[in-house]
C-alpha cells in the first residue's frame, strides 16, 4: 500500500470520531420551571435555586438548561403554563411558592418529577402521601406558611396593644391555601378573643378596596395571608398599610423591608437552595418517592422599628429579644 492510500485509509474514520461522539452525547435536561410571580419578584431568590442546582453539579446554560414560565400573579394563567411544559416533555418540573400550581402540575402529568415548595401541609391538601414517603412523581420543601399563621396573629397582638379587630387579607383564587390558613388563624382569633374580619382581593384594585374597608370599619390591624399573589403586590399593600396608618402582619421579610411592620414566616433563601438541591438530585437520576418532604428548620421574626415608631407603637422587650432581624 503507497503512503498516500495508508494516510487516507486512517484519516477518514479518524475525521468521523468527533462527530459520531458528539451525536451520542445524551441531550441537556432541562428543567420547567413556574412560578406564580415574575422574574423581577423573585430576583432575590432565584441565586438562591441556582446556588443549590450548583451544589449538585448542574449550571445553567452549561449542563442543564431552565425554561421559565411566570404567572405575573394570575393564579388562573397557571394551568396552562404547565401544559406547555408538560408537552415539551421537560426533565423536571419546579413550581415554588403556588399551592394551586402545584396541585395543578400533579394533575397535568403523573410522569414527570415535580418538585414542590408549599406553604400549607402538603399531606392535607393531597399533594403526598406522608412527609417520609410521598409517592407519585412530588417531593418537595414544606414552609409551614399556613401552619404558622396562628403564631404570626400572635405577636401583631403582642405588638398592638387593645386590638380587638383584626382584618384578614385572603386571595379567594387560591381556596385550598386559604382554606388551610384560615382554619389556623380563626383558631387563633377565638382563643384571643379578637374579631377577624374577613376581606378578599385577587387585584390591585381588590387591595384598595380592601383598605378601604379598613378605614369603614375602624379596624384596629391588618393580618396579610402568606398567598402568593398577595406577596406579589408587597409594595401596594406596604404601601397602603402606611398611608392609613393600620398596623400589619406580613408572612415574607421582604414586606418588612419595604416598611412593613413586622414578618413571621421561613427563611426563602434557603428554601430555595434547598429546592435547587432536589431538582439536581432528581437529574441525577433519584426518584421523588424516594426523597422525604424537607420541612423548614428556621422560622424568622423580623420587625421595622421606624415603621413601629411612625405608628405610634414601642415593641415590648420581649418581643425584641425574639426577633431574628430588627430593621431600623
Amino acid at each position: 500500500m503507497r503512503r498516500r492510500d495508508f494516510i487516507k485509509v486512517i484519516a477518514g474514520p479518524a475525521i468521523g470520531w468527533p462527530l459520531a461522539a458528539r451525536a451520542q452525547q445524551p441531550a441537556m435536561p432541562v428543567i420547567g420551571f413556574l412560578h406564580l410571580t415574575s422574574r423581577d419578584e423573585t430576583r432575590g431568590y432565584l441565586p438562591d435555586f441556582h446556588r443549590g442546582l450548583a451544589d449538585t453539579g448542574y449550571i445553567e446554560g452549561k449542563n442543564v438548561a431552565i425554561e421559565y414560565r411566570w404567572g405575573e400573579g394570575h393564579n388562573d394563567r397557571m394551568p396552562s403554563l404547565i401544559a406547555e411544559l408538560v408537552r415539551s416533555q421537560v426533565s423536571v418540573i419546579v413550581t415554588l411558592e403556588s399551592t394551586l400550581t402545584a396541585l395543578a402540575a400533579k394533575e397535568a402529568t403523573q410522569t414527570i418529577p415535580i418538585i414542590f415548595m408549599q406553604g400549607a401541609d402538603p399531606v392535607r391538601i393531597g399533594l403526598v402521601d406522608s412527609l417520609s414517603r410521598p409517592g407519585g412523581n412530588l417531593t418537595g420543601i414544606n414552609t409551614f406558611l399556613a401552619e404558622v399563621a396562628a403564631k404570626r396573629l400572635e405577636f401583631l397582638l403582642a405588638l398592638v396593644p387593645g386590638v380587638r379587630s383584626v382584618a384578614y387579607l385572603r386571595n379567594p383564587t387560591n381556596p385550598v391555601f386559604a382554606e388551610s390558613e384560615t382554619r389556623e388563624v380563626e383558631a387563633a382569633a377565638r382563643s384571643f378573643g379578637v374579631k377577624l374580619v374577613f376581606l378578599n382581593a385577587s387585584d390591585p384594585t381588590g387591595i384598595e378596596r380592601a383598605f378601604r374597608e379598613i378605614v369603614q370599619q375602624r379596624m384596629d390591624a391588618l393580618f396579610v395571608s402568606g398567598d402568593g399573589f398577595l406577596q406579589t403586590h408587597s409594595e401596594q399593600i406596604v404601601t397602603l398599610a402606611s398611608w392609613t396608618a393600620v398596623p400589619a402582619a406580613y408572612s415574607w421579610r421582604q414586606a418588612v423591608t419595604l416598611g412593613g411592620l413586622m414578618s413571621y414566616g421561613t427563611d426563602f433563601h434557603d428554601s430555595w437552595r434547598q429546592a435547587g438541591i432536589y431538582t439536581g438530585r432528581i437529574l441525577k437520576g433519584e426518584k421523588p418517592i424516594a426523597l422525604p418532604v424537607q420541612q423548614v428548620t428556621k422560622i424568622e421574626l423580623v420587625v421595622n422599628l421606624k415603621a413601629a415608631k411612625s405608628l405610634g407603637l414601642t415593641i415590648p422587650l420581649t418581643l425584641l429579644g425574639r426577633a431574628d432581624e430588627v430593621i431600623e
